[in-house]
């Protein structure tokens, strides 16, 4: 019974939320001037020889009750935040943090009001919708040798899926700056992160200096949907993925993560 009670929304007041966001902001800025990680800093406009992995997203979906100049603003954020990312290169023993490359979204900067996932429903906000280059870059990153070092799920399940082709729970949410997204590299070769945004779709790509020499399946396990006794729905699985060499053998499968989001629908509405 606690553990279920615990995912009962909380409602809060403004001044805690933004007492709350200041104090664990103000603790990522301290983390960020301490810290000894090597931070990938390097780009190139040249694509490394090996594609390791490529993945594409719809920038348009038909969601309820939104409207749709919240999804073209947030192309425009996006666009901005891809001429930061892309061509990053990640070097042996380096690490990626998706904040520390695009730096705090700002009117200045050019970034726009889009839509922001706020305690199981949405808001605009300067730079809204650039969540969505996140979950491309971890999904991405999945299906590669990088190790996941920081990574943040939804707590809440605000939309019903629309052709969803990825498992439930496989992004990752972001908010600058205390929800990070942060890569390592843990081999020798140094890998690129490409990405574009095109009149339909988000584009990436993990490009490498070498092969890989395994394959990588993402799927999911126990996914299910349960009665919380306040009256609300706990949608949960957890993320593994297969491990396979060059003749397509098997060697491991990997835990990943668990997934547990509040829904904020009925379990039966259709998209």
């Amino acid at each position: 019974m606690l553990e279920y009670a615990r995912h009962r929304p909380i409602s809060r007041s403004k001044a805690r939320l933004a007492a709350g966001k200041c104090w664990y902001a103000s603790k990522r800025y301290v983390k960020w001037i301490f810290s000894r990680d090597r931070i990938a800093k390097e780009k190139s406009s040249a694509n490394l020889p090996y594609l390791i992995h490529t993945h594409a997203t719809p920038l348009y979906r038909q969601l309820r009750n939104v409207d749709m100049w919240l999804q073209t603003n947030k192309v425009i954020n996006l666009k901005l935040a891809a001429e930061r990312l892309d061509g990053l290169l990640l070097k042996p023993g380096e690490s990626f943090s998706y904040w520390r490359t695009i730096g705090k979204p700002t009117k200045r900067k050019g970034y726009v009001e889009g839509m922001v996932l706020f305690y199981g429903s949405y808001k605009t906000g300067i730079g809204g919708g650039i969540c969505q280059m996140s979950n491309l870059i971890y999904w991405m990153t999945l299906h590669t040798p990088l190790r996941v070092k920081e990574r943040h799920r939804h707590s809440y399940d605000v939309f019903p899926d629309a052709g969803r082709t990825q498992p439930f729970g496989s992004g990752a949410t972001c908010a600058y700056n205390y929800l990070d997204l942060q890569i390592y590299n843990p081999t020798t070769a140094i890998y690129q992160l490409r990405v574009r945004v095109t009149d339909n779709e988000l584009v990436g790509e993990w490009r490498s200096t070498a092969g890989c020499e395994y394959s990588y399946k993402v799927y999911e396990k126990d996914h299910r949907i349960s009665s919380l006794p306040w009256g609300g729905y706990l949608r949960s699985n957890i993320i593994h993925r297969l491990v396979q060499n060059k003749a397509n053998e098997e060697i491991a499968d990997e835990y990943v993560t668990e997934n547990q989001a509040v829904m904020m629908y009925a379990p039966l509405l259709e998209s």
